[in-house]
């Protein structure tokens, strides 16, 4: 017997849940609520019937899986590959560009690896790895989430971009995994003095300033290789009532008030997400 998966949170005052949505990040960061909650207000302003909303926390991999079982009615994922099989393969539709979120390597104050901040991705980890493996003082460790998250793809693309695969290796005394969510990993990166890849919504969301750092913050521009654009999905596995809130949920996020909810989305009078660049629903 499969058991019922529970959400993380629920939004809403009153009413039945009507629309289920899965996300790690930006559920953690507050994003996912602030939607919910201007999404609710706008359509009991238009005359519905108050409803819930409900958070599903999981990473892009866990989020495509909820998609095709039926579990949630919306993904919000950051693979453009995994996306478009779930388009193809016919569980997922009315796909969108959301919002773009960054990627951020950050590390220690002390700084073994001597990254030079600002400089490009693929030159900053090639750093790491060769000052891991050179066995510095303090020691070079890196943080993998290893959990096959967007952040976790991300991260292999950089390492096999410089030939590296610190993963393949028996044993690795620098390459650390750990199978946490974003804040959690962020957190464990910061208490153990190590390097890791992390997105620009978690370290607004958490105070690790006291002892790491970010060296590269990734940009908007459509080639920077920590971009990191969200997508969002509907389910054609929840049943027709279901899948037509989905898509009105995605239309709304895309408009004018959706997008607005997004840039207007801060932590600590710091924006955490750009706006979508063309939005639309295809």
């Amino acid at each position: 017997m499969t058991l019922a998966i529970e959400p993380a949170d629920v939004y809403g005052d009153a009413g039945d849940i009507l629309l289920r949505v899965g996300n790690g990040g930006a559920g953690q960061a507050g994003l996912v609520k602030a939607l919910a909650d201007a999404y609710i207000a706008s359509r009991v302003q238009g005359g519905q019937t108050p409803f819930r909303v409900a958070w599903y926390k999981s990473d892009t991999t866990v989020t495509l899986g909820y998609l095709k079982d039926g579990t949630i009615d919306v993904g919000l994922t950051y693979n453009a590959a995994a996306e478009a099989i779930a388009v193809a393969d016919g569980y997922a539709n009315a796909y969108a560009y959301a919002f773009r979120d960054h990627f951020c390597i950050v590390g220690p104050k002390a700084n073994p690896a001597g990254l030079v901040a600002g400089e490009d991705a693929l030159t900053a980890f090639q750093r790491l790895y060769t000052a891991a493996e050179a066995t510095t003082t303090p020691a070079t460790r890196f943080l993998s989430r290893f959990d096959k998250s967007a952040t976790n793809i991300k991260e292999s693309a950089l390492w096999t971009a410089i030939g590296q695969v610190p993963w393949g290796i028996p044993y690795s005394t620098w390459y650390h995994v750990f199978l946490q969510f974003p804040i959690q990993a962020l957190e464990a990166a910061a208490t153990l003095g190590q390097y890791t890849l992390t997105d620009w919504g978690t370290w607004l969301s958490t105070d690790v300033s006291d002892s790491l750092v970010i060296y590269r913050k990734g940009s908007d521009a459509p080639d920077d290789l920590l971009l990191n654009p969200c997508r969002a999905l509907a389910s054609t596995r929840t049943g027709a009532t279901a899948e037509a809130m989905a898509k009105d949920f995605i239309a709304w996020m895309v408009s004018e008030a959706g997008q607005g909810v997004i840039t207007g989305f801060q932590k600590n009078g710091q924006p955490l997400y750009s706006g979508a660049p063309t939005p639309g629903v295809s």
